[in-house]
């Protein structure tokens, strides 16, 4: 059995002691209930129960469809199991097993944002665990069967299958083949081997054994090819001993009666069974570039080291997390529910199984963004050691879902086909990320109509790899700033293709450019102390102020930098070469996603460090212009520790000026002030004040100092939960950006996003 996601089939790096407090600090267990309508009024109250519910309630009788949008219905996945078949424990009972359902509900959610319950059966009887799901499967828009026990799971599954309109998926089963299937299509790429040709070996004839052979003739695999193995030996046609009817169906006839016999000169090793059935005579007398899965838990059928000591051309993947290429389900459920649940699915049914195994397989040669370094301390590639992508990366849930949802519209069993699929990635890409979906228009807007924006510190890895990632994604053109024997060296090492035509090289002092950058920067900065020679190095040496004068004299659209120096230092080279826009003021705009989607402007969050009354004007109409560019509407508060007047203080009175100052000015959107932080984002707090201006929450704060600005938003982010992008810089006459010091290719791709999009106006 492959790697469960509760990580018990790997080697631990924690003490018993410490899985015991990790399940029990605080609120036992993994769990809680949280409602998502408000329920703070007794007109909620009344809404959320009765008398308000009748309404629905009504609705559904007359069409059941209903509850797919009046209840949680087409987000909610049952996990149910009887306890007899415990991750590599065995049969420990029911109640045992919910720890390890409840985790598998949190991984649902965490990974593909679903809402799911645990259920455990006390029966070993499939009649009685059939008969209980048939009468609650109406509540569940689809049904993870876990940790049951063979041959029980598969007449259950059927059952269910047959008695139910919602998916119905025994992970056991079908997570692991589609899992592994994945990683052997990669495996097979890499040594130029031809599935129909395959002589493969699955030794485990148990639920993921036979699941996997049954995908594999699915996917073009041979039949006679496939020999499984149990522990009484080869399953060969004409066999009585220790069989059923799931085994003999993949009986083949072959002279082999035991798992040595018949790897002799075997592709492919399957191992879905316990440690040691392998040993190193076995794989010696595996064919050339033998792919070993040896996947059984807790420990593999062969370790990677005993496999190394005979052969040094195998291509070998586990269910554990200390090696690589781990087969682990949590690849595959959460996003192929995702798929089936957007759709409606009636089943899971195998092209949907393949086709997360395809999507799986095609991610794994994608390059690896920073967030997928970060998580595990190195920067996997496309290669032996990477033939399937790893639990935490990012792009699963825009690859997998999408395709299995195809592949449900294209079989026929989608109630509800999506008619937009870039739109559902997108849609899919806000749920891990609130980040992708406030940007998307500022996307879709650059597809239409393409950028060039020079990346200042070309030489950099993540810089490399967000230009790429920019390029990919049809955004525009990528200037890359640097020496072009160190970008193409280090694109090579990152296994970045520079040659796609929409990534190009800069080098600062080969430019036929730079007379002409020298001379303009010289022009701006002569009476300020600066000789020729000083602008001649400026352009030169420093790319900050090359890339400048490219976006100032035409040659780049936009500009992004940061990386390699703090925020204020990299403006200031900014600064000497672009100007304020005639007309408006430079600050900073961070913008605030927080759970739920909730989002808010934050300024400034960069540039003025303690605002008089002009400033906070100034700043607040910059914010609001950001904010309507962005597709919000501004409803814009002016904070401070008071609230109308109360209590009175210096800072208030600079704020209650700076609202007198936007009255004169006339401006065209939504204000008022000064106000706590509470009053202009909780309509219930603002009810006291009922001459308050502003229609609804505020979603632009004006702060009254830089440093409450960039103490709130890093509060949020670490407290709150909320994902804060920026400070994005608007006010220049051209489009730059600038990230924080050592920002990830992600930021830096959306950063380069905003500055092509010119979010300044």
């Amino acid at each position: 059995m492959p790697a469960k996601s509760s990580g018990r089939g790997n080697r631990p790096t924690f003490t018993d002691q410490e899985a015991l407090l990790f399940h029990s600090e605080g609120r036992p267990g993994k769990l809680e209930v949280v409602a998502t309508k408000p329920m703070a009024t007794q007109r909620d109250l009344s809404l959320a129960y009765s008398p308000g519910v009748a309404v629905p309630v009504l609705a559904i009788a007359e069409d059941e469809n209903l509850a797919y949008d009046y209840t949680v219905k087409g987000n909610f996945v049952a996990v149910i199991t009887n306890g007899t078949a415990i991750l590599g424990l065995g049969n420990l009972g029911a109640l045992a097993a919910k720890p390890v359902m409840e985790g598998k509900a949190v991984l649902f959610k965490r990974f593909a944002d679903i809402d799911s319950i645990d259920l455990e059966v006390s029966s070993e009887d499939p009649d009685e665990i059939i008969n209980c799901v048939r009468l609650l499967g109406k509540g569940w828009g689809g049904i993870n069967l876990e940790d049951i026990k063979a041959p029980e799971c598969f007449v259950i599954e059927q059952r269910l299958r047959e008695l139910l309109d919602i998916p119905v998926f025994h992970d056991d089963q079908h997570g692991t083949a589609i899992i592994a299937s994945a990683g052997l299509m990669n495996a097979l790429h890499l040594t130029g081997r031809d599935m129909k040709d395959v002589k493969l070996v699955c030794n485990g004839a148990g639920a993921a054994g036979i699941a996997c052979l049954e995908l594999l003739k699915a996917t073009g695999f041979r039949p006679e090819n496939l020999t499984l193995c149990d522990t009484k030996g080869v399953v060969y046609q004409g066999r009585t001993e220790g069989m059923n009817q799931w085994k003999s169906a993949h009986a083949v006839n072959t002279k082999a009666r035991t798992l040595a016999q018949a790897l002799e000169g075997a592709d492919v090793f399957l191992g879905l069974s316990a440690k040691g059935a392998v040993t190193k005579e076995m794989v010696a007398s595996m064919a050339k570039n033998p792919i070993i899965f040896a996947m059984a838990n807790p420990d593999p059928e062969i370790t990677a080291e005993e496999v190394a000591e005979v052969r040094d051309d195998a291509i070998m993947a586990t269910g554990r997390s200390d090696y690589p290429n781990q087969i682990n389900n949590v690849l595959g459920f959460p996003y192929i529910f995702r798929g089936a649940l957007d759709v409606r699915a009636t089943t899971i049914n195998m092209e949907m199984k393949i086709a997360a195994a395809k999507a799986l397989a095609e991610l794994a040669r994608e390059d690896v963004p920073d967030d997928v370094a970060a998580a595990y301390g190195s920067r996997p590639k496309f290669g032996p050691d990477y033939i399937i992508p790893v639990p935490f990366d990012p792009r699963l849930i825009s690859f997998v879902p999408p395709a299995v949802a195809k592949a449900a519209m294209d079989t026929g069993v989608a109630r509800k086909p999506i008619i937009d699929m870039d739109a559902y990635r997108a849609q899919l890409r806000s749920r891990r990320d609130p980040v992708a979906g406030v940007l998307q228009r500022v996307f879709e807007r650059l597809r239409r109509s393409p950028k060039r924006v020079v990346f200042a510190e070309g030489e950099e890895e993540q810089v490399i790899r967000a230009a790429a990632s920019f390029a990919h994604e049809g955004l525009g053109t990528a200037l890359l700033c640097g020496r072009e024997d160190r970008v193409r060296e280090s694109a090579r090492n990152l296994g970045v293709d520079l040659g796609t035509g929409a990534i190009e090289i800069v080098n600062a002092r080969l430019s036929r450019r730079n007379a002409d950058y020298a001379a303009y920067l010289y022009e701006r900065l002569q009476r300020k102390g600066y000789l020729f020679r000083d602008c001649q190095r400026m352009v030169n040496q420093d790319r900050n102020h090359f890339a400048a004068c490219m976006v100032a004299l035409g040659d780049a659209d936009a500009m992004i930098t940061g990386v390699t120096r703090n925020f204020s230092v990299a403006l200031e080279d900014v600064r000497h070469v672009i100007d304020a826009k005639p007309g408006h003021h430079v600050i900073g705009v961070s913008l605030v996603v927080a759970p739920r989607g909730r989002t808010v402007l934050v300024a400034d969050t960069a540039v003025t460090e303690m605002p008089d009354a002009k400033d906070l004007a100034a700043i607040a109409i910059e914010a609001a212009g950001t904010a309507r560019r962005l597709g919000y509407e501004p409803r814009l508060a002016m904070l401070a520790f008071s609230t109308f007047g109360h209590p009175p203080g210096d800072r208030a009175a600079r704020v209650q000026e700076a609202v007198r100052i936007l009255d004169q000015s006339r401006v065209d959107f939504e204000y008022d002030g000064e106000m706590a932080a509470d009053v202009a984002l909780n309509p219930e707090a603002a009810l006291a004040y009922p001459f308050c201006r502003l229609t609804g929450p505020a979603n632009v704060l004006v702060m009254p100092a830089f440093h409450s600005a960039s103490i709130s938003t890093k509060m949020l982010q670490e407290l709150g939960g909320a994902t804060v992008i920026g400070p994005i810089l608007v006010g220049l006459d051209r489009p730059v950006q600038i990230v924080q010091l050592g920002a990830k290719d992600s930021h830096l791709v959306n950063m380069a996003a905003l500055a092509a999009f010119n979010v300044s106006g």
